[in-house]
């Protein structure tokens, strides 16, 4: 019974441990949907994006939280118009099936990249209209050529994680000064590790010196200016 002799301290006291668990089994959740390794979204029925995971974020050189808000179909372009339209039309039909997209993208090295995106219509109700669960699968990837650029490229995010990794900074720190998680600085480290042929992170940072993309000479590290 509660401190009145009534019971209704107990009663408050079981809705703040429901609050509580409720709280915490959120944060799992968020926890996990960031570590998948697919590139994964959910977007309203309009295709704006209102959560994305580090692997999508990577995908378009840049943090989770800068992708909220801005539409999907805008990074990853379709290759078909009419498979936008049977999703709009499944959306007005409240129908609940799985769609294809087939897109296309430019890595931020400057290599077109080929995929397909599937859709899952999501909601609590049948009556409410949907959100959408995106996935992103990477198909091909067309290399870009570079004759007029010998040396090797970054994009922004990469960059600036190369920069504190030459300074001496953790996963950990890296993760803080840049506003992703662990798990998203590792995802742009494989990445980079993969592109340049590295095979750890030390010489990781001696080929962006030797290639040019960190400034040699300068403390702290600082990533060179990239054309184009």
């Amino acid at each position: 019974m509660g401190p009145d002799g009534d019971g209704h301290g107990t009663g408050r006291d079981m809705g703040k441990g429901y609050a509580m668990d409720g709280v915490l089994w959120r944060n799992r959740a968020m926890l996990l949907f960031d570590r998948i390794p697919m590139p994964v979204a959910v977007c309203g029925p309009r295709g704006t994006i209102m959560l994305a995971n580090a692997a999508m974020a990577a995908e378009c050189d840049t943090t989770p939280g800068r992708l909220k808000g801005r539409d999907i179909l805008h990074l990853f372009r379709p290759r078909d118009e009419s498979q936008l339209h049977r999703i709009a039309e499944a959306l007005r039909l409240r129908r609940r099936s799985r769609y294809q997209v087939s897109v296309t993208w430019e890595t931020p090295d400057g290599a077109l990249r080929e995929g397909e995106l599937t859709v899952d219509p999501v909601s609590d109700t049948v009556e409410r209209t949907p959100d959408l669960l995106v996935m992103l699968r990477v198909v091909g990837e067309r290399p870009a050529t570079l004759p007029d650029r010998p040396r090797a490229t970054a994009g922004a995010a990469e960059s600036r994680i190369l920069e504190l990794l030459a300074a001496g900074a953790t996963t950990a720190q890296a993760a803080r000064e840049t506003g992703l998680t662990t798990d998203g600085v590792n995802y742009h480290l494989r990445r980079l590790t993969r592109r340049w042929g590295a095979t750890n992170r030390t010489e990781l940072v001696a080929r962006a010196y030797a290639s040019g993309v960190l400034m040699p000479g300068v403390w702290p590290p600082r990533a060179a200016a990239q054309d184009g």
